[in-house]
């Protein structure tokens, strides 16, 4: 930990700082369509994680960003997490990194220079691991601690893993444990112990790199990660954008161990309760689910896990590309129907 609670400095952490998915729809409902931009191949209309353009018959460029408040207090491991978070979405897109640029906004009048510099060693020490550079960016002097990376990739235009692609019969497939958001809210009230820590900080600084083999597999249809609008906002949008519906069984969703028992204690983020409020009316939910795992349905992921729907013949080759990059947790959780664009947990 560290002397400077970078926590107390914001008024929301990590992925949990997302505005609302149904407030983001209404904001972006006046943006003009894309149409007119034939390489465009990923754009606003699928929520995706990052536009993608075609280059050439072999190239096309990934492009996203990623920014956030703190959701730890200390400082290199606050940056370690938002780079990982944000590298994220390329490896969602199939793709492989190439460059960042830093995007920083601190109190100047709040934080020493030496925590600024922790924070950005720690994004870069992410990125190093990750083969690449962060090559420039942007600092402002802001209100609240703010730091993420614009990250640019590459894939190939046939290999690009989009997330409304999947189809009536796929398995789906969870890469990381659920719970970051609850732990995340046991920290903030100085109750989360030194293991749980430790559990948190090594979900979020894991780089979902699987994400780029799985683009070399054809039967892997559709694929995105699971952030700021939880397991159950970012299936519905596979949902919305494949018309389908999706069956999962709660007993078969990997959790934090810890995050099971802090749920049941009535720990949860704000941004669980937003989440349901914006999609609630899209999810049904067996009786036996209680109050406590809802929540954790709705739980923001910082830095989360791959979400997967691929052919029932492919899953075996999945789960070998995350146990063979360090994912144990990795699980199949349920499956891809025909129907209304609904999720539905038994």
């Amino acid at each position: 930990m560290t002397e400077i609670r970078l926590t107390q400095y914001s008024h929301g952490g990590g992925c949990g700082c997302k505005i609302a998915p149904s407030v983001l729809s209404e904001i972006l409902s006046g943006l003009p369509q894309a149409g007119l931009f034939p390489d465009l191949m990923v754009g606003l209309e699928s929520s995706d994680d990052a536009a993608v353009y075609r280059l050439n018959d072999t190239q096309a460029i990934i492009a996203t960003t990623d920014f956030f408040m703190p959701i730890v207090d200390d400082a290199f491991d606050f940056g370690r997490i938002a780079a990982t978070n944000a590298l994220s979405d390329i490896y969602a897109m199939g793709g492989q990194p190439i460059l960042a640029l830093a995007v920083v906004g601190m109190p100047i009048d709040k934080l020493p220079i030496a925590t600024i510099q922790q924070i950005m060693a720690g994004g870069a020490a992410v990125c190093q691991s990750a083969g690449i550079p962060i090559a420039g960016g942007h600092s402002i002097d802001s209100p609240e601690p703010i730091y993420g990376l614009v990250a640019l990739g590459i894939v190939h235009p046939d290999k690009v893993k989009r997330n409304d692609r999947a189809q009536a019969g796929d398995v789906l497939v969870l890469g990381k444990p659920i719970g970051v958001g609850v732990l995340s809210a046991a920290l903030k009230k100085g109750e989360l112990s030194a293991d749980g820590y430790r559990q948190m900080i090594e979900i979020t600084t894991q780089l979902n790199r699987t994400g780029t083999a799985l683009s070399a597999m054809d039967g892997v249809h559709a694929m995105t990660d699971v952030t700021g609008f939880a397991l159950l906002g970012h299936l519905l949008e596979i949902c919305r954008g494949s018309q389908l519906q999706a069956e999962v069984a709660f007993d078969s969703i990997p959790f934090i161990d810890i995050a099971l028992q802090l749920a049941q204690d009535g720990y949860a983020t704000g941004a669980a309760a937003r989440n349901w409020a914006s999609y609630g009316e899209s999810v049904t939910l067996g009786n036996h689910i209680a109050e406590w795992q809802r929540k954790l349905l709705c739980d923001p992921q910082t830095s989360g896990g791959l979400l997967i729907s691929c052919t029932p013949e492919t899953v075996d080759a999945v789960l070998a590309a995350f146990n063979a990059d360090g994912f144990n947790h990795a699980a199949v959780i349920g499956t891809m129907q025909a129907g209304s664009a609904q999720v539905r947990v038994c």
